[in-house]
């Protein structure tokens, strides 16, 4: 059972502005909250509709290292990776239904499996547990696996949450903590003060017309890039769509998070046309997920009937049992994407008060825990764990310049 929320204070008379007012209720709000509550700051968060509502509820849950490639984000994935574990033993894992299954990837042929060698070579340089295996040695992990294989990578640090119930359960504690949740509440604008500083947000409600605040953290997900338009301090954050079809409840047939080594090059790739990779999970009530799909077709939500045979016809060249697996339903999502596939972390040199923290694509839930220590630990004047300028927010207006 989700934890209630409320969007009323329990403090009387009329409570001092917050330090922190976060836009979003998905994974990173929740996490920007959870974070910068246990800092010590007075934390806000408004959503225009429910908690984990949108990209957050239509997800897998995954919390990958396998699928980056080295540099920031891979450095980013570790650190979150680490958090996620912090926050399991803080939250229970139940609570959040965190599975550490591991995630193994599959190369068809010999030089796919030679291009995969070379990839886990480098990412266990940068601290990543990666095994390469065998065809006999995937046959041992994944008995239900296409015997026609070339060798593959197995990768215990990969992990899974339940994101909707994450979500839930990070901003309960953070409310434990004094933070204040609105829910039903759309951002229409900005506060300023004579300088042009982000003092705070107006919205459409009537009974909080205005909500001022020292910082606001942009944690919209698909919809920061039209907030931060809004600010004056845009960053091309657009909405990427993907399809994920569920099988009927079944026994413990797949194991890990398994995924062909083409997914690393359409997670990366730029093409806006449609791209699809097979990545097959099991959950712990039985049911299997099936992805995965992108396509930029800004917030189309047709059902591509096309799209989901083409995911059903690659997970069963995959895992052959499940030509004989019902499907009871697929559903679809909207990642925000971005064009050098980085998130955008840091306050905005440009519009003075305004943090960004959106733009994670398909890792949001896996990277969110990095993001909120990162943003609680720069508004109160820590050195953060990681450097932040691959991710600065005017990076995109720089290269156009």
């Amino acid at each position: 059972m989700l934890p209630t929320m409320t969007g009323t204070s329990s403090r009387p008379g009329i409570p001092r502005p917050p330090d922190v007012l976060v836009i979003g209720a998905g994974i990173i709000g929740a996490a920007c909250a959870y974070y910068c509550t246990s800092a010590g700051l007075r934390v806000t968060v408004v959503e225009r509709g429910a908690i984990g509502g949108g990209t957050t509820g239509a997800c897998e849950g995954n919390i990958l290292v396998s699928d980056k490639e080295t540099g920031p984000e891979l450095d980013l994935a570790l650190l979150s990776s680490r958090l996620w574990r912090e926050i399991r033993d803080d939250l229970g894992a139940a609570a959040v239904e965190y599975h550490a299954k591991g995630g193994v990837v599959v190369a068809g042929s010999d030089a796919t499996a030679a291009g995969l060698r070379r990839l886990t070579a480098q990412q266990r340089a940068a601290g990543v547990e990666a095994v390469d295996v065998g065809p006999d040695e995937l046959a041992e992990l994944e008995p239900n696996l296409t015997r026609e294989v070339a060798g593959g990578a197995h990768y215990p640090q990969d992990a899974q949450v339940q994101p909707v119930l994450a979500a839930a359960h990070l901003l309960r504690h953070a409310r434990a903590r004094g933070a204040t949740v609105h829910t039903g509440v759309n951002v229409t604008g900005f506060l300023r003060d004579r300088q042009g500083a982000v003092t705070g947000v107006r919205t459409d409600s009537a009974t909080l017309p205005a909500l001022p605040a020292r910082w606001v953290v942009n944690a919209a997900g698909t919809w920061a890039g039209r907030l931060a338009d809004l600010a004056g301090a845009p960053v091309p954050v657009l909405p990427r769509k993907g399809f994920i079809l569920v099988t009927e409840p079944l026994p413990r047939v797949v194991r890990h998070k398994v995924y062909t080594a083409e997914y690393v090059a359409n997670v990366a790739s730029d093409d806006a046309g449609l791209e699809t990779s097979v990545v097959v999970e099991g959950t712990r009530a039985g049911t299997v997920l099936i992805g995965a799909s992108r396509e930029r077709v800004g917030f189309d939500r047709t059902v591509a009937l096309p799209v989901l045979r083409k995911l059903a016809d690659q997970a069963i060249g995959l895992f052959p049992f499940l030509s004989d697996v019902a499907l009871l339903r697929g559903y679809l999502g909207f990642r925000p994407y971005c064009p050098d596939h980085l998130p955008v972390i840091g306050p905005d040199p440009r519009t003075p008060g305004l943090v960004h923290a959106c733009g994670h694509e398909g890792a949001g839930i896996g990277l969110a825990p990095a993001t909120g220590h990162l943003v609680a630990q720069l508004l109160t004047d820590r050195a953060p764990d990681l450097p932040l300028t691959p991710f600065r927010p005017q990076r995109f207006a720089e290269a156009a310049a």
